[in-house]
Parts: C-alpha cells; structure tokens; sequence
C-alpha cells in the first residue's frame, strides 16, 4: 500500500504546469457546461426572440468583474485568490477566512448541483439509483482532481472540446437546417420601446449567470506559467469566445424553435438539433450529461485550491495545506471537498443549490471589486501586473451590486 503521510507531503509544492491553452480551457471549462445547456430554455421564455441581445448586454456586464479579477489575481497569484485579496486590502484576516470559505463553499455548492443534474442526465440514459450514481460521480471527480493539476485540467480540456463540439454541432445544424436563416435575422432586432427592452434587461440577470465561472482561474495562479501575462489573456479569451458561442447558439435556437417551446422543454438544446438535423438528440444528451460533470471537476479543483490556501495561511488545519510529493496537489484538501459536495448533492435540491450559488457569487464579486479599489487607493500595481483605471472595479461593484439585490428580491417574493 502506497504510503499517504505528511512526510511525504510536507515538502512539495504546487506545478506550475499551466500555458495559455490549458487555463483558457479549464476557464471555458467553468463558463460552458450546465449553464447554457439548460439556461437557454429560461432566457428564451424571458426575453423571446431578444434572448442574444440579453447575452451580449450581459458580456459587457460581466466584462468588468473579469478585468478586476485578471489585476487581482496578477498582483497576488497565490491560491485561495478572493481570500487572499480580502486579506492583502482590508488588513483583516477574520474577513479574509469568512470570504475564502464562502468561495470554497460556492465552489462546493455549485459542483454539488452540477453533480445532481448530471445524475438527472444519467438517469435518463439508464436505469440506476440515484444516491449511489450521485457518490460514484462525486468520488470519480475527487480522483481526477487528486491526480495531478497537469492531469485533470487535461481531462477538463478535452471535455470542454467535446461540449464545445456539442454546441458547434447545434449551430451547423441550425444553419443547414433552417434555409430562411438569414432573412430572419432581422427579426432578432429589438425596437426601441419599453417592453422590449424591459424583457431584455430581465433575461439579462439570468445570462449572467450562465457566464460564472471564469473566477475559478486565479486560484490556479500557482500552478500557471508565466502567471502576469497569461492569466489575463486567458479570462479575457474565457469571456469572448463564451460570448460568441452563446450569442451564435441563442440566435439558432429562437430562429429554430419558438421560444415558448424552448422555455417548456426541459433539454432546450438537444430539441434545438433534433428539429434543425432531423436526427435523434440521444448523442446530444450524452454530450450534455458529460458537460455537466466536467463544470462540477472544475468546481472541486477551485474549492480544493481556497481551502488549501486558507491552510497555509494558517486560518485552517496545517494538513490541508499539505501536498503530495508525488501528484504535487493538496490530497487531503481534496478529500474533505469531494465528501462535503457529496453531502451537500445527497441533501439539497437542485433548485436550493442554484439559488444559493447565485447569491454567494454575486456578493463575492462586489467584494473583490472593491478589494480592488482599496488596493489601488493605496498605489499602483507592482511591476508586470495588470493596471486598470479605476472606474473598472467601480462598474463592476455597481453592476454585481445591482443582480445580488434583484436576486435577493426574487428570493423573498
């Protein structure tokens, strides 16, 4: 038996085995998954035929919090990034420990309600009960994360092309499929009037969401090359390249489906390619179910990373901060992660799930925007970091202020 003790694990540190391609991956891991393969449905029924308006107004939107975490993350690359920013801006470690694990917790929540719908997916496919097809999906992903940081953010690479395909293949699909594709693309064009864009701007809410996620990458910081140059490039090519697959795939799916048949259809997605190719969506509901799991591997990688540094700051115990010589990450960490989200998809709804992470990340997302801010009051970015004006962070405080209050509201209403 393989010797696991922390004479092994106390000397090692994290790889710093992450280019541009593989982070940017891993960042598109975290963005498109779950969230588009079933929000699609909810935006159409919100806004109609201007649901890829409401993905755009949300791009810009979400834009801000990106560039705020692409200069924090530059000025302090160290894992258990928001605690670590709270800590470096306020001076306040107690602050520090209760925003770092609220983050592994989102990270926690958020796998966990992937996690329950990917065992919805599986289920559809074959006959097996849930709590044990839930826990063998849950250890399955804690072992991959434990693998090594090179290892399963290249097995989160490959997913992330597979579910990208999934989406490609519904845009072809569309464009062959639908021959008055673009004469009707005029029809995707607002007017200007108050119940258009009042439509918009509340489908608006939920497009943000289906962006979430690209924060997960600065808790990478340590295990990425050339870290000051390639973070940014990587969470600014995270949020394009997101942007223009939703913008396509959300233009395909109203010009191919009317939107209240979208909105009714618990698999929005695969009823888009099924009625553009005239072919059977079973391949396309495997691609789906694959997609949700890789966005809960990603999840559990960016938690174990939080509560890892949280350990080595000494706000946690010293044995999560330990890494293996061997897989060079934080197995311990790792573990208690993978049984926390297994608890917490065992116990809570889905609905539950969704709502809480929504809440959790949008208060995190102020938070780190006026971090930002403090810090800048007090000088310029260190040498090779990113530097932005400082009407960026104030945007984006403004902006995740405004969704956490609505999304508080909807909750008490």
């Amino acid at each position: 038996m393989h010797r696991l003790n922390l004479d092994a694990m106390s000397g090692a540190e994290l790889k710093r085995g992450l280019g541009l391609g593989l982070l940017t991956l891993y960042g598109l891991g975290t963005t498109i998954g779950a969230g588009i393969y079933v929000l699609i449905g909810s935006m159409a029924g919100a806004s109609g035929l201007y649901a890829p308006v409401s993905f755009f107004v949300a791009a810009i939107l979400v834009l801000f919090t990106g560039l705020t975490f692409a200069e924090l993350g530059t000025r302090h690359p160290q894992a258990g990034g928001e605690a670590v920013y709270v800590r470096e801006a306020f001076g306040r470690a107690d602050l520090a420990l209760a925003v770092g694990l609220l983050t592994a917790l989102a990270g926690i929540v958020s796998s966990a309600a992937i996690i329950n719908g990917a065992t919805g997916y599986i289920q559809e496919l074959l006959p097996l009960p849930r709590a044990p097809t839930l826990l063998a999906i849950t250890l399955g992903l804690g072992l991959f994360a434990a693998w090594g940081i090179v290892e399963s953010t290249l097995m989160i690479a490959l997913i992330t092309v597979l579910e990208t395909g999934g989406l490609i293949a519904v845009i072809l699909a569309g464009a062959f499929g639908t021959p008055d594709l673009a004469s009707r693309l005029t029809e995707l064009l607002p007017p200007a009037t108050t119940a258009a864009w009042s439509a918009i701007l509340g489908s608006t809410l939920l497009a943000f969401f289906a962006f979430i996620g690209f924060e997960a990458m600065v808790n990478l910081a340590e295990e990425v090359k050339d870290v000051a140059r390639t973070l940014p490039r990587a969470i600014m090519l995270t949020l394009l390249i997101t942007t223009l697959l939703y913008g396509a795939i959300t233009c395909i799916a109203v010009l191919t489906v009317a939107p209240a048949e979208l909105a009714a259809s618990a698999a929005p997605l695969a009823l888009v390619f099924e009625r553009a190719s005239g072919m059977s969506s079973a391949p396309f509901s495997v691609v789906a179910a694959i997609a949700t799991v890789n966005g809960a591997l990603v999840m559990i990688i960016m938690a174990t990373r939080v509560v890892y540094g949280l350990a080595r700051q000494d706000a946690l115990p010293k044995e999560l901060a330990s890494v293996h010589t061997r897989t060079r990450t934080p197995l311990f960490a790792t573990a208690l992660v993978s049984s926390i989200t297994a608890a917490v998809a065992l116990v809570l709804p889905l609905a539950a799930l969704a709502r809480a992470s929504s809440v959790i990340m949008l208060g995190i997302f102020a938070l780190m925007n006026l971090a930002l801010l403090a810090l800048k009051r007090r000088g310029p970015s260190p040498k090779g970091a990113l530097d932005l004006p400082r009407w960026v962070p104030m945007t984006g405080f403004f902006v995740s202020v405004t969704f956490l209050l609505q999304r508080i509201s909807a909750l008490f209403a």
